[in-house]
């Protein structure tokens, strides 16, 4: 058996005008993530990414601590859906940054109720592609793990979204599953999958090993 550790990006920038970049604690979370490995002497044979600079500032982090350049391929299957999109699909009417409470509430309700109608193709959010397309890019990445062949060890750092929708993929998960999925990982959580030649099989989900410990536990974060 092969294992894949499908990494989500560490904290990105919730509520600010750029998302897409990773925050302090974003950086930190992923540099005791690639040391965890280095002192257990995880190797990785192959590792892909997403496109997003997230997704290349996490693995950067993970390098850092690791110890190693983990050279990767990038694949704009990996990428994230585009939540404002998402949420605009459904309520097309002003909404303000989710800065409060209240409106990160209010936010995910939104994000929730978009998600379910984008997957059963009720919407077609704006800049976005289809559901099944969507879901077509997270089976290409799995396949292509496949295709490594066995025992080989492979990292994926990607998003929330791509890696709830694989998870939902090996078990075959219901739309409302995905989204619970979706909404509870981690920032930079390690979901592990066992594979052979022909199927993946879920190991762990959302695990935070490196930040166990009362000196990195202040650092876990959902957004």
């Amino acid at each position: 058996m092969g294992s894949l550790y499908l990494v989500r990006h560490g904290q990105a920038s919730f509520g600010a005008a750029d998302y897409d970049q990773l925050s302090a604690n974003g950086h930190q979370q992923c540099r005791h993530l690639g040391a965890y490995w280095r002192e257990r002497g995880q190797r990785f044979d192959a590792v892909f990414t997403g496109t997003l600079r997230r997704h290349a500032q996490s693995l950067a982090g993970i390098q850092e601590g690791y110890g190693e350049d983990l050279p990767a391929v990038a694949l704009p299957g990996l990428n994230e859906y585009d939540s404002e999109a998402v949420v605009r699909a459904i309520h097309p009417g002003p909404l303000g940054k989710p800065t409060d409470p209240e409106a990160v509430k209010q936010h995910f309700r939104l994000l929730r109720q978009g998600l379910l109608a984008w997957m059963r193709e009720e919407t077609a959010p704006a800049g976005m592609p289809l559901h099944r397309d969507f879901a077509a890019g997270v089976a290409d990445a799995l396949a292509r793990v496949l295709a490594l062949g066995v025992g080989k060890q492979v990292l994926i750092v990607s998003s929330g979204g791509p890696i709830a929708t694989a998870v939902a993929q090996v078990l075959d998960c219901p739309p409302e599953s995905f989204v619970e999925l979706n909404l509870r990982i981690r920032n930079s959580a390690v979901t592990e999958f066992a594979f052979n030649p022909r199927r993946h099989h879920l190991v762990t989900f959302n695990a935070l090993p490196h930040l166990d410990s009362a000196e990195t536990r202040g650092l876990v974060t959902h957004a």
